[in-house]
């Protein structure tokens, strides 16, 4: 309960900031799931339907995600999504650095409530800013999420450390049904990561 607070107090603090992109978009995106998640998932932007319901991954890619999620037993109720762009970019155009900057502060303090035991990336864009300690000034010197999906690594945020699998974004796969194969394996990895029963072991 006191996180679903914090992050409802949140929101509204990412609602009435003067974000970049604000002007452009129908609504915030801010996020969707379970408060209390020991697994994150964090995209990139919201898109077309996103931005019409305020809700992340509602469209094709997160029907593509719920159907993995379904493929190693979890639901929404068992994880928490969100992305690092919290308003849609103009013809689901790649957010610049400024925006990416403007609005990743409030990635970083849902992650610091939520405090999940897993982060799973989305696509290179999330995959960079969290395996760059979340410094948008270091997303460059990390490869691109075909040379880390599916690989365990480790990102401190603001001396926490946190378990990160980068994942390719479901949108990806819609576009590259090649792709489908590997993410399948990646899935099953993330379950291996979360055992069989719980992620208390962790």
């Amino acid at each position: 309960m006191l996180k679903q607070q914090a992050l409802e107090k949140l929101k509204q603090e990412t609602e009435e900031a003067n974000l970049p992109l604000k002007q452009t978009a129908t609504n915030l995106v801010f996020g969707k799931g379970n408060p209390d998640a020991q697994i994150l998932f964090i995209g990139e932007a919201p898109g077309k339907f996103e931005d019409e319901q305020g809700i992340p991954f509602v469209g094709k890619a997160g029907k593509l995600l719920d159907e993995f999620l379904h493929t190693i037993n979890l639901t929404l109720n068992d994880i928490y999504i969100a992305n690092i762009i919290k308003f849609r970019p103009p013809n689901n155009r790649n957010p610049n650095p400024e925006e990416i900057k403007a609005h990743t502060p409030y990635l970083v303090q849902q992650i610091e409530i939520i405090k999940p035991k897993i982060i799973i990336t989305l696509g290179n864009y999330a995959t960079r800013f969290i395996l760059s300690n979340c410094n948008p000034d270091k997303m460059d010197s990390i490869p691109g999420i075909t040379a880390l999906h599916g690989k365990e690594k480790e990102a401190t945020i603001n001396n926490s450390k946190y378990k990160v699998m980068p994942m390719y974004h479901p949108a990806a796969l819609i576009y590259n049904q090649r792709l489908k194969p590997e993410a399948v394996e990646d899935f099953k990895r993330l379950k291996e990561m979360f055992g069989q029963k719980s992620l208390d072991s962790f």
